[in-house]
């Protein structure tokens, strides 16, 4: 198993904490983020306190980017051992009306919190098990709202409340859908929500009063990337404790329909043998 782990969005909040966290157990970890002056900060930080780190760089808003992530880290490493898809786009500021699109047209949350890290996972499948057994932990949330696939960038009756749940089911199904895929694979994908309200800026935004820390989170997260309860694909926790996701993310023929319709969605930025 390779030591090398890349967590996404960790240039602040529970992405910055978890990668700190990792690079303190030894990992030698990949600091995303869009911004260089952040990513770069935090990378000194963790080789000041004598880990081990590297910027990559790029906006998941644009599965172009997304794309050229993969393909540098797997250019650069070729094997790594743990993906954590943290990054994500909250609900926003209230009354959460604001329609945002990403580069590619999509709508913004169910294109970063779902298509970047399904992209991002099935790109680094192959460096993930050149490096196993490896492991995938998909950051959630308890806030879970069915996708409609007939409306799936929310053009009627917008918000970011229910852009943001719909994005946290259909990164909920993906995680058990692709656990099945890789069954008998060394590859363990799971999903959690890592805490309620944590302090972080998205939850500031949100102006909702913080319910845990961010250290809760991270315990939660780390329980899942190299604890023994991460080694089992296919589960979903709320905090340290397993648990059921919205059930609707279970259902095999609305994952058959999602998956589908989200291969076709990435099929411009997917090798064949890759979909």
């Amino acid at each position: 198993m390779t030591n090398i782990a890349l967590v996404t969005g960790a240039t602040s909040g529970l992405g910055k904490a978890v990668a700190t966290a990792l690079a303190e157990e030894g990992r030698h970890v990949l600091v995303h983020g869009r911004d260089a002056g952040r990513a770069t900060a935090v990378v000194d930080r963790i080789i000041g306190s004598g880990g081990s780190a590297e910027v990559c760089l790029a906006d998941l808003s644009s599965l172009e980017r997304v794309r050229e992530l993969a393909d540098r880290v797997t250019a650069g490493h070729g094997a790594i051992g743990l993906l954590v898809n943290n990054a994500g786009v909250g609900a926003g500021r209230p009354p959460y009306r604001r329609r945002r699109l990403s580069e590619d047209g999509h709508e913004l949350r169910f294109a970063v919190n779902y298509l970047a890290p399904v992209l991002l996972t099935r790109r680094l499948l192959p460096a993930l098990e050149a490096g196993a057994p490896a492991r995938v932990v998909n950051v959630g949330s308890v806030g879970q709202a069915p996708v409609d696939l007939t409306d799936l960038g929310l053009e009627r009756h917008y918000s970011g409340a229910q852009a943001y749940f719909r994005s946290k089911f259909a990164l909920a199904a993906f995680t058990f859908s692709l656990a099945e895929e890789l069954a008998g694979r060394p590859v363990a994908v799971t999903c959690l929500h890592p805490a309620s309200m944590m302090n972080t800026r998205m939850v500031r935004e949100s102006m909702m009063p913080p319910m845990s820390t961010i250290a809760g989170g991270v315990r939660a997260v780390m329980n899942l990337a190299t604890g023994p309860a991460g080694a089992t694909g296919g589960r979903y926790f709320d905090g340290v404790d397993e648990a059921r996701a919205h059930e609707g993310t279970y259902d095999p023929a609305l994952r058959d329909r999602l998956r589908a319709v989200t291969a076709e969605l990435l099929a411009p930025f997917l090798d064949q043998a890759r979909r």
